[in-house]
């Protein structure tokens, strides 16, 4: 969970002081659009457009790349329910995809999934854990896909010294409470395409007609109202500060924690796809019940226990229904599209026997060792049992 301190403090009390909480209302000097611009310059983009949520984010970015009725999205099995339903908000629906052991998407099952109606794939860095992005990409480059990242979990986050978020044609990224950085809620789409930033300004923002921002060729739409306020802005550009700290702090715990729990056979770390910079550690067991029993260790979470991130658990999604019958995107598709709970059975295997292990980014290093040796002792336990 990231700092929140006398930063973010002072520059509320600006914006309240200033008497200015619009986004807009002070222009190029206003927080919300200098965070992005820092943004963009940490991340490499061209384009930044802050929205008030992560799945938001994804509803804009699908938006702005013209996903609609008719489409499929390949999401992964396993990640935050939101990935799976942001496609049904534009009238595409979503298509489950395996992960491999990296505990991110699986490019041999993703490439399986693929259909004559497939417009758009979203891989999701979970738990900073990144997606085999060159592969990604190279697969949906051969069958002319676009490719929507999904960072939430992972702001801040390199992958063979490019920012995540940044590889795709459009990324999202997610500020809730327990992401990298935080404005409480709050996310942003990030692209290097103009037009689509166009679209997803104009998506975001049904006043976006009358701000006079530059619409080159676009066609006006109508949008809905994504928009943040200064309030979150200001937030915001008080945590970019702590963001690069943070990820130091994440790597060099990291390499710590994982150097103790290395050297069992009834175990490995999950594989990384770029270890230099990694930032975030599980373990996988060749036993469910020792997965488990490791599980009871403070700091350790069995993957297949959280519920929420897990595709069985997605009833929002089983249930095939709209707010209204005739805005159900499963009558918009080209086949039928069933969900089984047993449709990703080697997610539910290696989410099983997955532990995620969280590193206390915000403990001192002699704590961090510490707490290491603690997790090899409970490690040492649990595979003798």
């Amino acid at each position: 969970m990231p700092r929140v301190g006398l930063r973010e403090i002072y520059s509320l009390g600006r914006v309240v002081a200033q008497g200015q909480l619009l986004r807009y209302a002070r222009g190029d000097r206003g927080y919300t659009a200098r965070f992005e611009a820092r943004l963009a310059a940490r991340t490499q983009v061209d384009h930044v457009l802050t929205v008030n949520s992560g799945t938001n984010a994804l509803i804009t970015a699908l938006a702005a790349a013209g996903i609609g009725p008719g489409d499929e999205v390949l999401v992964p099995a396993y990640t935050w329910v939101a990935s799976a339903l942001a496609p049904l908000a534009v009238g595409a629906v979503p298509i489950l995809v395996d992960v491999d052991e990296s505990l991110t998407i699986d490019p041999t099952d993703l490439e399986r999934k693929i259909t004559p109606y497939t417009r758009a794939i979203i891989p999701v860095h979970m738990l900073n854990l990144p997606c085999n992005m060159d592969t990604v990409m190279e697969i949906a480059t051969r069958h002319n896909l676009l490719v929507i990242e999904d960072a939430c979990q992972a702001v801040g986050v390199s992958y063979k010294s490019r920012s995540l978020g940044a590889i795709g044609h459009l990324g999202a990224f997610s500020f809730n409470h327990f992401k990298n950085i935080t404005s409480g809620e709050g996310g942003a789409v990030l692209t290097n395409d103009a037009q689509y930033f166009i679209r997803a300004r104009m998506y975001h923002d049904p006043g976006s007609f009358m701000r006079g921002h530059e619409r080159c060729n676009e066609p006006l739409f109508a949008g809905f109202n994504f928009r943040v306020s200064e309030l979150t802005g200001a937030v915001l550009h008080a945590q970019m500060a702590r963001l690069d700290p943070l990820i130091r702090r994440l790597k060099s715990r990291r390499a710590v924690t994982a150097a103790a729990l290395e050297g069992f056979d009834f175990c490995r770390l999950s594989p990384h796809h770029d270890s230099e910079n990694a930032v975030g550690l599980a373990v996988i067991f060749d036993d469910p019940e020792v997965a488990k029993s490791f599980a009871t260790a403070r700091g350790v979470e069995r993957l297949i226990d959280t519920g929420r991130h897990v595709y069985t658990n997605w009833e929002a999604l089983f249930a095939k229904r709209s707010f209204h019958p005739k805005m159900d995107p499963y009558q918009w598709a080209n086949r039928d599209i069933e969900y089984t709970t047993d449709m990703c059975a080697r997610t539910l295997d290696i989410l099983s026997r997955s532990c995620r292990v969280t590193l206390g980014p915000d403990y001192p290093l002699p704590v961090v060792k510490a707490r290491a040796l603690a997790l090899r002792r409970a490690l040492k336990r649990a595979g003798s049992q």
